[in-house]
């Protein structure tokens, strides 16, 4: 990599600054030899649910595995239907489907690319179980609005937050505005680990001790076994890091908003790109800074970014509506036009953003990007 490259993101870096602590806290796993649903993972579950400011935090295996069992934990099963965003990772649709419901697309809001609250009614029917928002790119959904439309028809919200730990909504966590919550902990996420890991988070009781059950083969205990569940359990090498790291986070969303403020304020003015629009009241983490290159440009101005060495990347050029698992319309179905969304897809481009990137690395994307979109 070439002085003037920038990646799109620089895991090697994270890791590098915190080698001596995660070094620590993963010899500290190793010696006190527990390894499953031990000291670490107790801690950081409580350390987590403090963050954010919820009475339960549950660890398991990864974030989709978060998003089965909180649904399960909801009472979403068998011939259910859950309404969701189609402009999404694959995992937000794929947990409905695996706990045998169907999910159902939505349009989002073209600035935010979160679900469009006026489109759920259109949505909503007698099967409707819960609506599944989510905190796209690391800016909290309207849950206001969506939690209105759901506290009218009697159904829950699950927030998929796994992109957006940290990020509030009119002073509430991501994480504590739903019925529950789904976190990830991929190590591309704001808060990172070492290799899969997801968390469950809920302020209802029995949605939390189910979700427990859930998580460990369906058992209140040894041998008390009273549901079908999973093995799906947080590691504690995984819970030893993701410790070391959320004291931190904050500083690294904090670095992420300074960038991401540097590119509004270059891209300020422009007719030919929108930024990140941030709803009154909420606080982005910027998992991603995405903006919209419109005119049927951007992957031309993404390749001239490449060619001067700047990483980036589309989430997402094709919503979920259209892969092949749900293009045929028997395991899903849309809501009406998704116009909103084909548009996003098309016009999508995430910018280098981490928390780890320099001042210096954050100009030469804004110089790059000028050059780019003006040639």
């Amino acid at each position: 990599m070439s002085d003037t490259s920038v990646p799109f993101l620089d895991i090697p870096r994270e890791i590098e600054s915190l080698r001596e602590p995660l070094t620590y806290a993963i010899q500290r796993v190793l010696s006190g030899c527990r390894f499953i649903l031990g000291p670490e993972v107790n801690a950081f579950e409580e350390e987590a649910a403090e963050a954010l400011g919820v009475r339960h935090a549950i660890g398991v295996n990864s974030g989709t595995d978060a998003l089965v069992i909180a649904l399960r934990a909801m009472g979403v099963e068998q011939g259910d239907e859950v309404v969701t965003t189609p402009f999404t990772f694959i995992s937000t649709a794929e947990s409905i489907s695996l706990v045998g419901a169907t999910p159902v697309f939505a349009d989002i809001d073209l600035a935010t690319f979160n679900l469009d609250p006026e489109r759920l009614p259109e949505a909503i029917g007698e099967r409707t179980k819960a609506i599944m928002p989510v905190h796209l790119f690391g800016q909290t959904a309207d849950i206001d609005a969506v939690r209105a439309l759901a506290e009218e028809r009697g159904i829950g919200i699950l927030e998929d937050a796994a992109q957006a730990f940290g990020a509030t909504g009119g002073g509430v966590s991501a994480g504590g505005m739903g019925t529950a919550a789904a976190f990830s902990f991929y190590p591309t996420k704001n808060l990172g680990g070492c290799g899969d890991g997801g968390l469950i988070t809920t302020d209802d009781d029995d949605c939390a001790e189910r979700a427990r059950m859930l998580r460990g083969h369906g058992s209140k205990g040894r041998g008390e076994h009273q549901i079908v569940g999973y093995n799906s359990r947080l590691d504690e090498l995984q819970a030893a890091v993701l410790r070391v790291k959320l004291p931190l986070l904050e500083s690294w969303n904090e670095a992420r908003r300074r960038h991401a403020a540097r590119y509004d304020a270059a891209l300020a003015g422009r007719s030919d790109v929108s930024t990140p629009a941030v709803r009154e009241g909420c606080k982005h983490v910027y998992h991603q800074y995405t903006i919209r290159v419109t005119d049927g440009r951007r992957d031309a101005v993404r390749e001239r970014l490449t060619e001067m060495g700047i990483g980036t990347m589309v989430y997402y050029d094709k919503p979920l509506h259209r892969l092949p698992v749900y293009a045929a319309g028997d395991s899903s179905r849309c809501a009406g036009e998704l116009t909103q969304t084909e548009r996003a897809a098309a016009e999508v481009l995430s910018l280098p953003v981490s928390a780890t990137m320099t001042d210096a690395e954050g100009e030469r994307v804004v110089a790059a990007l000028q050059a780019a979109l003006d040639g």
